[in-house]
């Protein structure tokens, strides 16, 4: 294996320490499939995270979705809902991975789901689909990582700081300028006090959330007030500056549930029977680096979405460039690159050095990037966790 692709898995290793860590996608696809505009002759590679959002990018009928990820549990869980989709009908879906509990929930695996699924995922869900089951006293989506954290959120807000009548009244505020007051005269000043300061700079608390050190570092050296500036900035623009009713992502981690009108696109309906009807067959899931799984795709590539992956090799310059070589063999021509970052500046990736057409170039000389578009979309993103939103384009 080369050194760049085993520094890359010792990064990962370090984070995700054989754990699930993501039962959903904190990155907005309403934003991506905007920036992207799939068509249907587009090849998406998109890093699995949960995979609500390689399902989401579906629906707008690209050739086919590549789903790749280094941690065999998160291919797993997209496995399992792919296999749900197959095999199961809206109402018991929905249960499951919308009210993450579904009675039964080993009976309803065991018969109907893992015949469907690869033997990976089947050792995973043999051992743990549990973390369904109704009888638990809590949802799927207060488990794994980044959901025990969820968990312990949602206990300090019902049982220490008792604010959980200020949520459910900014659920349903009549406006934004009702919710923005809720929040910045009653939810604020009780929820954000010293103790969760200190919480969310602690090392093992961004481990839970999934976030390695070289990201972190990407936000202190960016981020006005570090982490816990950044992150009450976060927080004060979904509660005050976008309207709460479509947030899911935030509702989830707030509920450990969806709820029917307020769901990932997959969860709807409509796009549920759709997906059963045959565009679910156009994805694939693959365990995998980025590099590894370029190395031995052999088709090129035209939509890459890359998540906040690019913070992960920002102090890793000689696996950046394998993989960004990787990327550029692949990609086919005026391919579309979408990233994330937790910090405003990304300039360590446009210093990658690689070849193209045979002569050596930096990345950032091959990149045109769409400043304008990334700047408006990122101002709606329903998320807000991040600090920076890319979109460049290959230059022919």
């Amino acid at each position: 294996m080369p050194l760049a692709e085993r520094v890359s898995r010792r990064c990962f290793q370090w984070v995700h320490r054989n754990n699930l860590v993501y039962n959903t996608c904190w990155e907005d696809p309403r934003l991506d499939r905007e920036a992207m505009r799939l068509g249907p002759d587009d090849s998406v590679l998109v890093i699995t995270s949960a995979g609500c959002n390689a399902l989401d990018y579906l629906l707008d009928e690209p050739r086919e979705v590549h789903a790749v990820d280094m941690n065999p549990r998160q291919n797993a869980l997209l496995d399992l809902k792919i296999a749900g989709i197959r095999a199961l009908e809206f109402g018991d879906f929905f249960q499951m991975f919308g009210k993450g509990r579904l009675e039964g929930a080993r009976d309803v695996y065991i018969d109907r789901l893992r015949p469907l699924m690869p033997s990976t995922s089947r050792r995973y869900w043999d051992r743990n689909i549990d973390l369904f089951d109704d009888r638990r006293g809590t949802t799927f989506y207060f488990r794994g990582t980044s959901g025990s954290f969820a968990r312990f959120i949602n206990f300090y807000i019902d049982r220490v700081v008792r604010v959980r009548p200020i949520i459910e009244s900014l659920w349903n505020a009549d406006s934004l300028a009702q919710q923005r007051q809720i929040y910045q005269q009653e939810l604020k000043p009780a929820f954000w006090g010293t103790f969760v300061r200190w919480l969310v700079r602690r090392d093992s608390t961004l481990s839970l959330l999934g976030v390695p050190r070289p990201q972190r570092r990407q936000v202190e050296a960016s981020c006005v007030g570090g982490i816990a500036g950044f992150i009450e900035r976060c927080l004060d623009a979904v509660f005050s500056e976008l309207p709460l009713a479509d947030n899911y992502f935030w509702r989830v981690y707030l509920t450990g549930r969806y709820d029917p009108h307020c769901s990932p696109e997959y969860l709807k309906p409509v796009n549920f029977a759709r997906l059963k009807a045959g565009l679910v067959d156009r994805l694939t899931t693959n365990t995998d680096t980025v590099q590894g799984f370029l190395e031995r795709h052999d088709r090129q590539i035209s939509r890459f979405v890359l998540l906040d992956h690019m913070d992960w090799l920002a102090s890793m310059p000689e696996a950046l460039s394998a993989e960004w070589q990787a990327i550029l063999d692949r990609a086919a021509p005026a391919a579309r690159f979408l990233w994330r970052s937790g910090g405003t500046h990304t300039e360590f990736v446009d210093e990658a050095e690689v070849r193209y057409r045979g002569r050596p170039q930096k990345v950032g000389r091959l990149l045109s990037y769409q400043q304008d578009k990334a700047a408006r979309l990122h101002a709606a993103d329903r998320v807000h966790t991040y600090a920076g939103f890319k979109i460049a384009d290959l230059i022919a």
